[in-house]
């Protein structure tokens, strides 16, 4: 988190987010926009991260976040997963398609 602090213009909001069993992810928003993330175990672990690191501060998804975010080249292509190479899709089960 500190190397994507000082790589992203020195400071950056967290939202903190509980994702079930996974755990919680902690998506970093640098000045500059870059989203980042990282996933720990728990609330309690996320919390401690983020107060660890200068510079950082907790914030929600609102509109003075979600305004200044511009993804990396290639962070839609990795969210997608498997999709995104996909050139065929199976015809739909319920009928519609």
């Amino acid at each position: 988190m500190k190397k994507f602090v000082a790589e992203h213009g020195g400071s950056a909001s967290a939202v903190i987010q509980p994702v079930g069993l996974d755990g919680v992810r902690i998506t970093l928003v640098g000045a500059d926009g870059v989203l980042g993330d990282q996933v720990v175990d728990d609330l309690a672990t996320a919390n401690a991260v983020v107060a660890a690191v200068d510079n950082v501060t907790v914030s929600e998804w609102e509109r003075a976040i979600t305004s200044i975010v511009t993804p990396r080249v290639g962070h839609w292509r990795k969210m997608a997963g498997w999709v995104a190479n996909q050139t065929r899709f199976p015809k739909a089960r319920n009928g519609l398609g």
